[in-house]
Protein backbone atom coordinates (compact mmCIF):
# COMPACT_ATOMS: atom_id res chain seq x y z
CA UNK A 1 0.00 0.00 0.00
CA UNK A 2 1.37 3.42 -0.93
CA UNK A 3 1.79 5.96 1.83
CA UNK A 4 1.95 8.93 -0.55
CA UNK A 5 -0.53 11.62 0.45
CA UNK A 6 -2.30 13.97 -1.93
CA UNK A 7 -1.52 17.39 -0.53
CA UNK A 8 -4.30 19.94 -0.48
CA UNK A 9 -3.82 23.68 -0.49
CA UNK A 10 -0.86 25.74 -1.60
CA UNK A 11 0.84 27.79 1.11
CA UNK A 12 2.61 30.96 0.16
CA UNK A 13 5.99 30.15 -1.35
CA UNK A 14 5.05 26.55 -2.16
CA UNK A 15 5.89 25.09 -5.56
CA UNK A 16 2.52 23.38 -5.68
CA UNK A 17 1.39 19.76 -5.53
CA UNK A 18 3.88 17.01 -4.89
CA UNK A 19 3.63 13.52 -3.52
CA UNK A 20 4.12 11.29 -6.58
CA UNK A 21 7.59 9.96 -5.82
CA UNK A 22 7.65 6.77 -3.72
CA UNK A 23 9.87 6.83 -0.66
CA UNK A 24 13.02 4.79 -1.02
CA UNK A 25 13.23 1.69 1.09
CA UNK A 26 16.08 1.88 3.56
CA UNK A 27 18.06 -0.87 5.18
CA UNK A 28 17.50 -1.20 8.92
CA UNK A 29 19.75 1.26 10.74
CA UNK A 30 21.76 0.72 13.87
CA UNK A 31 19.82 1.68 16.97
CA UNK A 32 21.41 4.81 18.42
CA UNK A 33 18.47 6.08 20.47
CA UNK A 34 19.43 4.18 23.62
CA UNK A 35 17.15 5.30 26.48
CA UNK A 36 18.11 2.13 28.33
CA UNK A 37 18.38 3.80 31.75
CA UNK A 38 15.14 5.43 32.84
CA UNK A 39 15.02 7.66 35.92
CA UNK A 40 12.17 9.40 37.67
CA UNK A 41 8.88 8.06 39.00
CA UNK A 42 6.60 9.10 36.15
CA UNK A 43 9.04 7.97 33.47
CA UNK A 44 9.51 4.53 35.05
CA UNK A 45 5.78 4.16 35.58
CA UNK A 46 5.08 4.87 31.88
CA UNK A 47 7.84 2.44 30.87
CA UNK A 48 6.11 -0.33 32.81
CA UNK A 49 2.59 0.63 31.69
CA UNK A 50 3.31 0.58 27.96
CA UNK A 51 5.35 -2.61 27.95
CA UNK A 52 6.62 -1.84 24.44
CA UNK A 53 10.18 -2.66 25.44
CA UNK A 54 11.55 -5.04 28.03
CA UNK A 55 12.28 -3.70 31.50
CA UNK A 56 15.15 -5.69 33.01
CA UNK A 57 15.28 -4.36 36.58
CA UNK A 58 13.87 -1.64 38.81
CA UNK A 59 15.98 -0.12 41.61
CA UNK A 60 14.51 1.76 44.56
CA UNK A 61 16.48 3.86 47.03
CA UNK A 62 16.18 2.33 50.48
CA UNK A 63 14.98 5.41 52.34
CA UNK A 64 11.88 6.37 50.33
CA UNK A 65 8.67 7.49 51.99
CA UNK A 66 5.44 5.83 50.92
CA UNK A 67 3.72 7.34 47.88
CA UNK A 68 0.87 6.09 45.63
CA UNK A 69 3.02 6.27 42.49
CA UNK A 70 5.65 4.04 44.14
CA UNK A 71 2.93 1.51 44.91
CA UNK A 72 1.93 1.64 41.23
CA UNK A 73 5.50 1.04 40.10
CA UNK A 74 5.90 -1.94 42.44
CA UNK A 75 2.56 -3.45 41.36
CA UNK A 76 3.31 -2.97 37.67
CA UNK A 77 6.77 -4.48 38.03
CA UNK A 78 5.38 -7.47 39.93
CA UNK A 79 2.73 -7.99 37.26
CA UNK A 80 5.36 -7.91 34.51
CA UNK A 81 7.70 -10.15 36.55
CA UNK A 82 10.39 -7.44 36.59
CA UNK A 83 12.88 -7.81 39.47
CA UNK A 84 12.77 -4.99 42.03
CA UNK A 85 15.81 -4.25 44.17
CA UNK A 86 15.91 -1.91 47.15
CA UNK A 87 19.46 -0.61 47.54
CA UNK A 88 21.24 1.79 49.92
CA UNK A 89 21.03 5.49 49.09
CA UNK A 90 24.78 5.76 48.43
CA UNK A 91 24.78 2.97 45.87
CA UNK A 92 21.61 4.34 44.30
CA UNK A 93 23.14 7.80 43.85
CA UNK A 94 26.24 6.28 42.26
CA UNK A 95 24.00 4.64 39.66
CA UNK A 96 21.95 7.76 38.93
CA UNK A 97 22.80 9.93 35.93
CA UNK A 98 20.38 12.76 36.73
CA UNK A 99 20.42 15.15 39.66
CA UNK A 100 17.00 14.13 40.98
CA UNK A 101 15.95 10.60 40.00
CA UNK A 102 13.25 10.61 42.70
CA UNK A 103 14.51 7.35 44.19
CA UNK A 104 13.60 5.19 41.16
CA UNK A 105 15.76 3.84 38.32
CA UNK A 106 14.86 1.23 35.72
CA UNK A 107 17.11 -0.57 33.27
CA UNK A 108 15.41 -1.44 29.99
CA UNK A 109 15.99 -2.48 26.40
CA UNK A 110 16.88 0.40 24.05
CA UNK A 111 14.06 2.35 22.46
CA UNK A 112 13.01 1.14 19.01
CA UNK A 113 14.52 3.25 16.24
CA UNK A 114 11.85 3.62 13.54
CA UNK A 115 12.42 4.29 9.87
CA UNK A 116 11.04 7.53 8.48
CA UNK A 117 8.84 5.45 6.17
CA UNK A 118 7.16 3.93 9.21
CA UNK A 119 6.29 7.34 10.63
CA UNK A 120 4.08 8.23 7.69
CA UNK A 121 2.01 5.06 7.89
CA UNK A 122 -1.58 5.98 8.84
CA UNK A 123 -2.66 5.40 12.44
CA UNK A 124 -6.20 4.46 13.35
CA UNK A 125 -6.42 7.44 15.70
CA UNK A 126 -5.14 9.91 13.06
CA UNK A 127 -4.80 8.77 9.44
CA UNK A 128 -2.97 12.00 8.54
CA UNK A 129 0.58 12.08 9.91
CA UNK A 130 1.46 14.86 12.34
CA UNK A 131 5.23 14.75 12.63
CA UNK A 132 7.71 16.79 14.64
CA UNK A 133 11.22 17.24 13.24
CA UNK A 134 13.82 18.51 15.71
CA UNK A 135 16.82 20.10 13.99
CA UNK A 136 19.76 20.34 16.37
CA UNK A 137 18.33 20.84 19.88
CA UNK A 138 21.28 20.05 22.13
CA UNK A 139 19.94 20.71 25.64
CA UNK A 140 18.53 17.51 27.23
CA UNK A 141 16.00 19.46 29.28
CA UNK A 142 14.66 21.18 26.18
CA UNK A 143 14.47 17.95 24.19
CA UNK A 144 12.65 16.14 27.00
CA UNK A 145 10.14 18.98 27.36
CA UNK A 146 9.59 19.05 23.59
CA UNK A 147 8.86 15.32 23.51
CA UNK A 148 6.45 15.61 26.44
CA UNK A 149 4.50 18.40 24.72
CA UNK A 150 4.57 16.52 21.42
CA UNK A 151 2.99 13.42 22.92
CA UNK A 152 0.33 15.45 24.72
CA UNK A 153 -0.52 17.32 21.49
CA UNK A 154 -1.02 14.11 19.54
CA UNK A 155 2.15 14.10 17.44
CA UNK A 156 2.31 10.76 15.61
CA UNK A 157 6.06 10.60 15.05
CA UNK A 158 9.33 12.43 15.76
CA UNK A 159 12.47 12.75 13.64
CA UNK A 160 15.80 13.49 15.35
CA UNK A 161 19.21 14.04 13.74
CA UNK A 162 21.85 11.42 14.40
CA UNK A 163 24.48 14.09 15.01
CA UNK A 164 24.63 17.50 16.70
CA UNK A 165 21.62 16.79 18.89
CA UNK A 166 20.91 15.70 22.43
CA UNK A 167 20.66 11.94 22.77
CA UNK A 168 17.88 10.22 24.69
CA UNK A 169 19.82 10.26 27.95
CA UNK A 170 18.31 9.62 31.40
CA UNK A 171 17.87 13.40 31.70
CA UNK A 172 15.78 13.46 28.52
CA UNK A 173 13.69 10.45 29.50
CA UNK A 174 13.02 11.93 32.94
CA UNK A 175 12.05 15.36 31.61
CA UNK A 176 9.76 13.77 29.04
CA UNK A 177 7.84 12.17 31.95
CA UNK A 178 7.44 8.93 30.02
CA UNK A 179 6.41 10.50 26.70
CA UNK A 180 9.18 8.65 24.86
CA UNK A 181 7.40 5.37 25.60
CA UNK A 182 4.39 6.53 23.54
CA UNK A 183 6.17 8.20 20.59
CA UNK A 184 7.53 6.67 17.41
CA UNK A 185 11.00 8.16 16.97
CA UNK A 186 13.20 7.96 13.88
CA UNK A 187 16.72 9.26 13.34
CA UNK A 188 18.12 10.78 10.16
CA UNK A 189 21.68 11.34 8.97
CA UNK A 190 20.68 14.75 7.66
CA UNK A 191 17.51 16.69 8.43
CA UNK A 192 17.30 18.45 5.02
CA UNK A 193 17.44 15.10 3.22
CA UNK A 194 14.80 13.66 5.55
CA UNK A 195 12.53 16.62 4.83
CA UNK A 196 12.97 16.00 1.12
CA UNK A 197 11.82 12.42 1.58
CA UNK A 198 8.77 13.58 3.53
CA UNK A 199 7.89 16.20 0.90
CA UNK A 200 8.11 13.58 -1.83
CA UNK A 201 5.58 11.48 0.08
CA UNK A 202 3.09 14.35 0.25
CA UNK A 203 3.81 15.72 3.72
CA UNK A 204 3.66 19.51 4.09
CA UNK A 205 6.85 20.86 5.71
CA UNK A 206 6.30 23.82 8.05
CA UNK A 207 9.28 25.45 9.75
CA UNK A 208 8.91 27.40 12.99
CA UNK A 209 11.13 30.44 12.58
CA UNK A 210 11.15 33.91 14.17
CA UNK A 211 11.59 35.40 10.71
CA UNK A 212 8.78 33.41 9.13
CA UNK A 213 6.38 35.40 6.97
CA UNK A 214 3.19 33.72 8.19
CA UNK A 215 1.79 33.98 11.72
CA UNK A 216 1.33 30.50 13.21
CA UNK A 217 -2.37 31.16 13.78
CA UNK A 218 -2.89 31.86 10.05
CA UNK A 219 -1.48 28.51 8.93
CA UNK A 220 -3.96 27.08 6.40
CA UNK A 221 -2.67 23.52 6.17
CA UNK A 222 -2.65 22.51 9.84
CA UNK A 223 -5.29 19.85 9.13
CA UNK A 224 -3.20 18.19 6.40
CA UNK A 225 -0.38 15.61 6.64
CA UNK A 226 2.24 17.86 8.19
CA UNK A 227 5.76 17.94 9.62
CA UNK A 228 6.49 20.77 12.03
CA UNK A 229 10.20 21.61 12.08
CA UNK A 230 12.04 23.14 15.07
CA UNK A 231 15.52 24.62 15.00
CA UNK A 232 18.30 24.69 17.58
CA UNK A 233 18.27 26.85 20.70
CA UNK A 234 20.70 29.46 19.40
CA UNK A 235 20.65 29.69 15.62
CA UNK A 236 17.21 28.28 14.85
CA UNK A 237 16.68 26.49 11.54
CA UNK A 238 19.71 25.90 9.34
CA UNK A 239 19.75 27.41 5.86
CA UNK A 240 19.28 24.05 4.14
CA UNK A 241 16.42 23.15 6.46
CA UNK A 242 14.70 26.47 5.74
CA UNK A 243 15.01 25.84 2.03
CA UNK A 244 13.23 22.49 2.37
CA UNK A 245 10.21 24.04 4.09
CA UNK A 246 6.98 24.77 2.23
CA UNK A 247 6.18 27.53 4.66
CA UNK A 248 7.90 29.36 7.52
CA UNK A 249 5.68 30.47 10.39
CA UNK A 250 6.33 32.59 13.46
CA UNK A 251 4.63 32.91 16.84
CA UNK A 252 3.42 36.52 17.29
CA UNK A 253 4.87 37.97 20.50
CA UNK A 254 3.27 40.81 22.46
CA UNK A 255 5.95 41.63 25.03
CA UNK A 256 9.39 43.21 24.99
CA UNK A 257 11.46 40.03 24.57
CA UNK A 258 12.07 38.85 21.03
CA UNK A 259 12.07 35.07 21.43
CA UNK A 260 10.75 32.05 23.33
CA UNK A 261 12.55 29.02 24.68
CA UNK A 262 12.47 26.32 21.98
CA UNK A 263 10.47 23.91 24.16
CA UNK A 264 7.85 26.59 24.89
CA UNK A 265 7.62 27.47 21.19
CA UNK A 266 7.29 23.77 20.35
CA UNK A 267 4.38 23.37 22.77
CA UNK A 268 2.51 26.39 21.40
CA UNK A 269 3.00 25.32 17.78
CA UNK A 270 2.14 21.66 18.36
CA UNK A 271 -1.10 22.45 20.18
CA UNK A 272 -2.08 25.01 17.53
CA UNK A 273 -1.70 22.36 14.82
CA UNK A 274 -3.53 19.84 17.01
CA UNK A 275 -6.44 22.26 17.40
CA UNK A 276 -7.21 21.97 13.68
CA UNK A 277 -7.04 18.20 13.40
Amino acid sequence: MSNNYKRKGSPKGSKGQRGTTPLRQRRPQQNILSGDQVEGRQAVRELLITGTRKTREVFLAGDLDDAPILDDIIDLADEAKVPIKEIPRGRFESMAKTESPQGVIALAAPLPNYEIEELIEPKASDPKPFLLVVDGVTDPGNLGAILRSAECAGVTGVVLPRHRSARLTPAVTKTSAGAIEHLRIATAGGIPAALGRLRDSGIWIVGLDAGGSTPLYDLKIADQPIALVLGSEGRGLSRLTRERCDELVHIPLQGVLSSLNVSTAAAIAAFEVSRHR
